[in-house]
C-alpha cells in the first residue's frame, strides 16, 4: 500500500495559538508535515532560503511580530518549481490579493472564513505531489 506523500510545510505566523492549531489541523486533515515555523520576517526568509530543498509549501501570514510576510514572499520568488507559497491572513482584501499575486503567491486565504479552502488546497497539492512522486524513480530502488 502506498504511503501518501506528505507536503513538507513551513509556516510563518506570529500568533503561537494560531500556528499550533493550523499545524494540528493540516497534519490531521491534509497530509501535511510541518518542517518548521517562525514568527518573524527575518526568521522566515532565512529558513526558507537556506533550506530551499526541504519544503514543498510555505504558509505565510502578512502581519508579523517583526517585519512583514510580504518580505518573506519576495525572498522566495525564485523558489523551485513545484514549491508553493500561500498567504493566510485576516487582511485578504482585493488590494492585498493583488499585491500577493504580483509577488508570485499561488493562493491567498482569509483566516476568518477560508480555512476549509486552505485544507482543500493542501489536499489537492499533496495529491499532485503524490502523482509526481509516482512518476519519479525512487533513489532507494535498484
Amino acid at each position: 500500500m502506498d504511503q501518501a506523500v506528505k507536503l513538507r510545510t513551513y509556516i510563518v505566523e506570529d500568533n503561537a495559538t494560531i500556528r499550533e492549531n493550523l499545524i494540528g489541523t493540516l497534519e490531521e486533515l491534509a497530509c501535511v508535515e510541518a518542517v518548521g515555523a517562525s514568527a518573524t520576517e527575518d526568521e522566515g526568509k532565512e529558513w526558507l532560503t537556506a533550506h530551499s530543498a526541504q519544503w514543498d509549501l510555505a504558509i505565510v501570514d502578512l502581519f508579523l511580530r517583526q517585519g512583514s510576510g510580504l518580505g518573506v514572499l519576495a525572498a522566495c520568488r525564485a523558489r523551485q518549481p513545484g514549491q508553493k507559497m500561500v498567504v493566510l491572513s485576516n487582511y485578504a482584501t482585493p488590494d492585498v490579493r493583488m499585491r500577493c499575486a504580483q509577488l508570485g503567491v499561488d493562493a491567498v486565504f482569509d483566516k476568518s472564513n477560508e480555512i476549509d479552502a486552505l485544507v482543500d488546497y493542501c489536499i489537492e497539492h499533496s495529491s499532485k505531489a503524490h502523482s509526481a512522486a509516482d512518476q519519479q524513480p525512487r533513489p532507494d530502488m535498484p
